[in-house]
């Protein structure tokens, strides 16, 4: 599977899923990073939701996380990220189609 379908597949799971993480006016934080850590180690995919009194825009947000998480931004639209830990992003790029 390719990188392009992976991502394809984690945003059609991650459709029925509700942000569980909210980032508001003090931006990404360590709490923050850990809070996703402990999410993404239960849950594998998760949404961060970036709230307009966020200084920075959800872009930038995305990249702060991957760097704080060591995760994966997979998806970026709005103020809405959609997060995957590097064990399942890995596991889905290395899968071969049958």
């Amino acid at each position: 599977m390719t990188e392009r379908e992976a991502k394809k597949e984690l945003i059609r799971r991650s459709v029925d899923i509700d942000p569980t993480v909210r980032i508001g006016k003090d931006g990404v934080t360590e709490s923050i990073g850990a809070e996703i850590v402990a999410q993404l180690k239960k849950k594998r995919l998760i949404k961060v939701k970036v709230l307009g009194n966020c200084e920075e825009d959800a872009g930038a947000v995305a990249a702060k996380l991957e760097e704080l998480t060591q995760g994966v931004a997979v998806d970026v639209r709005g103020g809405v990220i959609v997060m995957t830990d590097k064990r399942t992003w890995t596991s889905l790029c290395q899968k071969k189609n049958d």
